[in-house]
């Protein structure tokens, strides 16, 4: 009795002292990063490469040498490459995005793969095949995690936030490359930067950051549907004139797909085209105008929407001229008991609620995310060895959406709230090193980064026309799920880097 009496009471009276404990406790002792290397052999691009992969941490230090952060990577490496091999350092975007989707989807030397006609993949085993067609030919390629993705975390008494930010986030991925070209001795390698989507607002910072800061010249950047400045990809934003204009060519793209428009006597680049220029010439003096717009014009402007969307004119009028992009996904099938999907419109859904005014899930990102996410872990556990308990965080760990800090203003500071833009420090990037191109690729139906955006951002910012390569594919946001422009996309890539190799 006296046993079964004092094990609570000294539970009771034990449990703030054991917190107080445990409060006090030393951090325990980071260990030594994590590797898993193993060697392969393929052919890319017809030509036989002998690499290495090389999956594990690189840590971040502070001024002291102590570890902050953890950096997982997949590297492939060729064998006999040397230091004048080209290495470029790839990443996805989000903010909060593993590197899988570049890495499963086209980029790396293996691939999952997923019906070009925008059906749904179905259920596993996914195949999972040779990448013959990658870049491994012409560069060694590094897969990037940042942190709170993937196998990347925080160290010792260092918090996940601490790099959960625009800014933040650019410096751990610049002086992630900084130590991984010290470690591998490849300070005078070429270099690229290649991201996708929030990668490519990244890439423009860390570019900047390379060029500025660590005197790291950049051979080439590849922006995969870019979002620099922000105010062409954000039409939730009621006001916002510019993605009115930006997503017209998008929404022309996905009608013509989806057979909502007239498509007699003419072609898509030319009905594209006609979409630009009358987003241009006719929707934007019209907007601008506001209620003093004349009756004939409105009326003009109305039907060309009408023409270009394949959205009644009731709709159009109700809008007042003003076609929200991520409304326009749940308003083009409707009358069909669809929508359609936002990273790639090409998809479509039957929504829960097909009353609601824009769809609340993504009918692309529903349809083919297990399948990247189970082929990436299958791969990394067969073919690269990682046998690891820490669990790969694809989806991002899910404090890091919440806690992301837009802003560039130190912590107190007072500022003027404005679209997030790193145009400006691509231009910057630009203006550093004059040998610098940027090669931008963007998906017809990509109703997150519309392409018509890329073109109006990238012609802006005292950025020099010569100075861009555009390229534009059949597809979304991930274009390289539809293989003809995989295909073309990773041969543009190659040209691209090849290029600019030999200037």
């Amino acid at each position: 009795m006296r046993q079964r009496f004092l094990a609570p009471l000294c539970l009771a009276l034990g449990l703030p002292l054991l917190a107080h404990a445990e409060a006090d406790a030393p951090t325990p002792p980071i260990p030594e990063p994590t590797a898993f290397v193993s060697e392969h052999r393929g052919t890319f691009n017809g030509k036989a490469v002998s690499y290495e992969a090389r999956a594990g941490e690189t840590y971040l230090r502070d001024a002291d040498g102590e570890p902050t952060a953890s950096i997982f990577s997949f590297a492939y490496v060729a064998k006999d490459g040397g230091e004048d091999r080209p290495v470029t350092f790839v990443w996805n975007g989000g903010p909060g995005s593993a590197s899988l989707w570049l890495h499963m989807g086209t980029f790396g030397p293996k691939r999952v793969v997923v019906p070009s006609d925008a059906s749904h993949p179905g259920l596993p085993p996914y195949p999972i095949v040779d990448a013959a067609e990658t870049i491994l030919d012409v560069t060694d390629l590094v897969f990037v995690d940042p942190v709170g993705t993937g196998y990347s975390r925080a160290l010792g008494d260092h918090e996940s936030t601490e790099f959960w930010g625009l800014t933040e986030d650019a410096g751990a991925m610049a002086e992630f490359i900084r130590r991984w070209l010290s470690a591998n001795g490849r300070w005078n390698s070429p270099k690229f930067l290649l991201g996708e989507s929030f990668g490519t607002t990244r890439a423009a910072l860390v570019a900047k950051l390379l060029e500025d800061e660590y005197r790291v010249a950049l051979n080439g950047l590849v922006l995969i549907s870019q979002a620099l400045d922000y105010a062409g990809s954000s039409p939730y934003v009621r006001d916002n004139l510019i993605s009115y204009v930006t997503y017209v060519p998008t929404m022309a793209a996905t009608a013509w797909h989806h057979g909502k428009v007239d498509r007699e006597g003419t072609d898509l680049e030319t009905f594209l085209q006609e979409a630009r220029d009358f987003a241009v010439d006719e929707l934007l003096p019209a907007l601008f105008r506001g209620n003093t717009l004349d009756a004939e014009t409105r009326a003009r402007v109305r039907d060309g929407l009408v023409r270009f969307t394949g959205l009644s004119p009731t709709y159009v009028e109700r809008a007042d001229l003003r076609i929200n992009g991520f409304r326009f996904a749940g308003e083009l099938l409707r009358d069909e008991g669809l929508s359609v999907g936002l990273n790639d419109a090409r998809y479509s859904a039957e929504p829960v609620d097909n009353l609601a005014a824009r769809p609340e899930n993504d009918a692309a990102g529903d349809a083919f995310s297990a399948a990247f996410t189970g082929s990436l872990l299958s791969y990394l556990h067969g073919d690269l060895g990682v046998d690891w308990e820490r669990p790969y965080l694809s989806p991002a760990d899910p404090e890091l959406s919440d806690h992301w800090n837009w802003s560039r203003e130190a912590p107190g500071e007072t500022w003027e709230p404005h679209w997030v833009n790193t145009a400006r420090d691509l231009a910057r990037a630009l203006e550093a090193n004059p040998a610098l191109r940027v090669f931008v690729a963007g998906g017809y139906h990509d109703l997150v980064t519309p392409f018509f955006d890329a073109e109006f951002t990238l012609r802006r910012h005292r950025i020099g026309a010569d100075r861009v390569d555009f390229h534009f594919y059949h597809g979304g946001h991930m274009m390289y799920v539809h293989e003809p422009s995989r295909q073309a996309l990773l041969g543009d890539v190659r040209a691209f880097m090849n290029g600019a190799l030999r200037e």
